[in-house]
């Protein structure tokens, strides 16, 4: 069974958004073995310079690193400047993926996004939108886009 990790900066805060979390995590059990890594946020400023926004971002990367550097994992940086995917297609990019590693990381940074070293050393670069989403409820979305993904090849009455 393929492994799953959603690498996120950040705490889910609302019970809401925990709760559809827990809902995706355990509808995704029947697919792959999933975890969620929310990674400490970086403190910035009220109006923080680029320099300091930069630092932030390189902090977060060297964290990320310890989950995205294995051999036999996939990594896809969640970015604006990614492509965009149906649900199908990214059905179809999440079995040829998994065709070739045992680990799919999808990496979420924080309101700055992700560093570029990161986005480099990423497989694929995917976005979900043109528009801009909290990051939390981006973490949800793609939690359904996953099981929608892992639905569609197994071929379920989910994805209509």
């Amino acid at each position: 069974m393929i492994k799953v990790n959603i690498i996120t900066v950040g705490k889910l805060k609302e019970n809401y958004l925990k709760q559809a979390q827990e809902e995706y995590s355990k509808r995704l059990g029947a697919f792959c073995k999933l975890t969620v890594i929310e990674l400490p946020e970086s403190r910035l400023s009220d109006n923080p310079s680029q320099k300091e926004i930069d630092a932030a971002l390189a902090n977060e990367a060297k964290a990320m690193a310890k989950y995205t550097e294995g051999k036999d994992a996939k990594n896809i940086a969640m970015c604006i400047e990614g492509g965009q995917l149906s649900s199908v297609k990214l059905s179809r990019k999440i079995e040829e993926l998994s065709l070739s590693a045992s680990t799919l990381n999808f990496i979420i940074g924080s309101s700055f996004g992700i560093d570029e070293s990161v986005k480099k050393k990423a497989d694929m670069r995917l976005s979900m939108s043109e528009m801009t989403f909290p990051h939390q409820l981006a973490r949800i979305m793609l939690l359904e886009q996953v099981y929608r993904a892992f639905s569609i090849t197994a071929g379920s009455k989910y994805h209509k």
